[in-house]
């Protein structure tokens, strides 16, 4: 039977440990002869599971108390619009470009018509393969937040080093690569994540938000507002039960294995085992500059589209899955988060090598 690999970028690979306790538990949940799935949210057996995840949560990215973490629906993309709508009524706001996810972030932000936007650099002139630079004299302090994208899953681009700026409120979309980096919570106000990549299910999104920046709004509906969310301890409708259950559990295996300061390392090995396979190989390149790659997300192509798609095509029926490039860029894409064996990273590596020994020039 052929061992398959999941690259997906996301939903992604899941621990079989937490996939079994879920199968384990799928039908009587801790002995309530009920699937979680039906378990009311006001009960008292969800209770327990939403708050040991928050718990969790804290303990793995030491989460300060003065931080409130908020498990909501609507994914990354609500957050781009809901963040601002939060934080920036008739004020400035101010991003940086890293790639498509922030280019779609600064869209949904320029829709709203009382928050004005300014983007203080980008990368889209050398096709987003860095972190732009940019200094104190680009940001403002007036500005109600300024914006990155930790990580771009598409391009495979990434901040090693978190600009910090003295009396700036720094939020960030950190989907992809979430407690797989050594970030300081506390150098950000704001922190959200779909947990489909390193942290879970598709279904929930996790919002880090510092307390100061949860203010009252009347005018906003209640379910965008975060506030309100956390007056209601994230339960102001009905959340996505399943979904915080299994993150929950994700939660528990990641500390068991150390914790986020282990998947980090554990990140690190991985890309690095990849990345140095690729820069030494006189077929397939990656054109992110070295500093700014990703430790996740690791785009590569051999510069002829045809040679790709058959590399693709092979490497499927081989059982690596989900290596096609994101459509805008083409290519392929290893997508390596948390729950990512690190053999497969080696049995990718001697794919490519068979491959590359065929197709070399």
């Amino acid at each position: 039977m052929t061992t398959v690999y999941n690259f997906s970028a996301g939903p992604a690979t899941m621990p079989k440990a937490v996939l079994e306790q879920a199968q384990a538990e799928l039908l009587n949940y801790n002995g309530t002869e009920m699937s979680v799935m039906e378990l009311s949210h006001r009960s008292s057996s969800f209770i327990n599971i939403v708050e040991r995840a928050e718990q969790q949560l804290r303990d793995i990215m030491h989460i300060p108390d003065n931080y409130k973490v908020l498990f909501l629906q609507g994914g990354g993309t609500q957050q781009f619009t809901q963040l601002p709508l939060n934080l920036a009524k008739g004020q400035k706001v101010q991003y940086v470009n890293t790639g498509s996810w922030a280019t779609k972030a600064i869209k949904a932000a320029k829709r709203l018509e009382d928050v004005t936007v300014d983007v203080i650099a980008s990368s889209e002139d050398n096709g987003y393969t860095s972190v732009p630079a940019f200094g104190a004299e680009n940001v403002d302090p007036n500005a109600a937040y300024l914006y990155i994208t930790t990580n771009e899953t598409i391009g495979g681009v990434a901040y090693h080093d978190i600009p910090k700026f003295d009396g700036v409120t720094l939020v960030a979309d950190m989907s992809s690569n979430i407690t797989a980096n050594d970030y300081k919570v506390e150098d950000f106000g704001v922190i959200f994540a779909g947990a489909q990549k390193n942290l879970g299910p598709a279904g929930v999104t996790i919002v880090i938000i510092r307390e100061d920046l949860l203010k009252e709004d009347k005018t906003l509906p209640d379910f965008l507002s975060y506030a309100t969310q956390a007056d209601n301890e994230s339960m102001l409708n009905t959340p996505p039960t399943f979904a915080i259950y299994v993150v929950g559990l994700v939660l528990d295996w990641i500390a068991s294995r150390g914790g986020q300061e282990a998947m980090y390392a554990n990140a690190k090995e991985r890309a690095n085992l990849l990345y140095d396979y690729i820069d030494n190989s006189s077929l397939f390149v990656n054109n992110v500059k070295v500093e700014n790659r990703s430790l996740t997300n690791i785009p590569f192509l051999t510069n002829d589209p045809e040679l790709d798609k058959q590399f693709i095509a092979e490497a499927d029926a081989a059982g690596f899955k989900q290596l096609k490039g994101h459509r805008s860029v083409g290519g392929m894409r290893a997508s390596l988060y948390n729950a990512f064996p690190i053999e497969g990273v080696h049995a990718l590596i001697d794919f490519m090598k068979a491959f590359e020994a065929k197709h070399k020039a």
